[in-house]
């Protein structure tokens, strides 16, 4: 059965890219969050994004009212029910999303897809607390969602190949390239590109070179588009020390021991970006 329909549990940042990038693929889009002010914010957030396309002739006017026309916010799950699938992509915190899927779980019919944007957590683990593991999936999209056309699907153990099918097939709707993954932390991109962050704080705390040298020096030498500090602003400095710290905790390696630095600057509140002040001042 074709996926018409997608639900998405949070209009934060992924929560409202992967929206647009459904909506725009000409799927319907139901958005829940908490409270009216984040699905108001998340639609005004796609509707700028929208406008930036339109600037650079990328889609029409026409195009921006369909999409909208597509996206439901809400506030409540009870609005989910037309969905053939759900996407998690609530804040990377376990509690937070145990409580999440076993609302869905309960509420949604038996047949619905449950995918989690995590990127980080088990998705083994997030599958057994529900009871359809076999339609439980890991759909880990990247930031910014609307222009990084890379989707990771991880499998959990239980995650069936027709899952995997539907779930695949939506991805190349959306116009993007899916790679398949076995469930392990970090799957395969965080897996390589957080140790790497973590690795430059390192080189940063040992005073080896400037913010600005270590960057250039990856963006030159290695053809990088960005350097692993500034990406780290952009990803948010507390979410690569979650990360790392999960790294640790599941492979119990001492290569993945976060920085003294990186926790220092997640401690003092220096996140990145949206705090306008990481490694870089915004």
């Amino acid at each position: 059965m074709t996926i018409s329909t997608v639900g998405i549990i949070g209009a934060g940042t992924m929560g409202n890219g992967i929206a647009q990038a459904c909506a725009v693929s000409g799927i319907n889009v139901v958005m829940v969050d908490i409270s009216d002010a984040a699905v108001e914010k998340g639609l005004a957030t796609i509707t700028g994004s929208l406008d930036r396309l339109i600037k650079k002739e990328k889609i029409t006017e026409a195009d921006k009212a369909a999409a909208l026309a597509r996206i439901k916010g809400s506030t409540r799950y009870e609005d989910l029910k037309p969905a053939q699938m759900v996407i998690e992509a609530a804040t990377e915190n376990y509690e937070l999303k145990v409580k999440i899927l076993k609302q869905l779980d309960e509420m949604l019919e038996s047949d619905v897809i449950i995918a989690t944007n995590t990127s980080s957590i088990s998705i083994t683990q997030l599958a057994a607390v529900t009871q359809r593991a076999d339609k439980f999936i890991g759909m880990h999209f990247f930031n910014p969602v609307p222009m990084m056309t890379l989707v990771e699907l991880i499998l959990g153990l239980q995650t069936a190949d027709t899952t995997h099918a539907r779930v695949k097939d939506l991805a190349e709707r959306l116009g993007k390239t899916p790679i398949t993954v076995k469930n392990a932390p970090g799957f395969v991109v965080n897996r390589i590109l957080i140790p790497m962050i973590n690795e430059a704080f390192f080189v940063l705390a040992e005073g080896l070179a400037s913010p600005e040298d270590i960057d250039a020096g990856m963006k030159l030498g290695c053809n990088h588009p960005i350097g692993p500090l500034a990406l780290a602003d952009m990803v948010g400095l507390d979410v690569c020390l979650a990360v790392m710290e999960v790294y640790l905790k599941e492979f119990g390696d001492s290569k993945y021991r976060p920085c003294q630095l990186l926790r220092e600057m997640v401690a003092a509140g220096r996140l990145g970006r949206k705090t306008g002040h990481g490694v870089y001042t915004y």
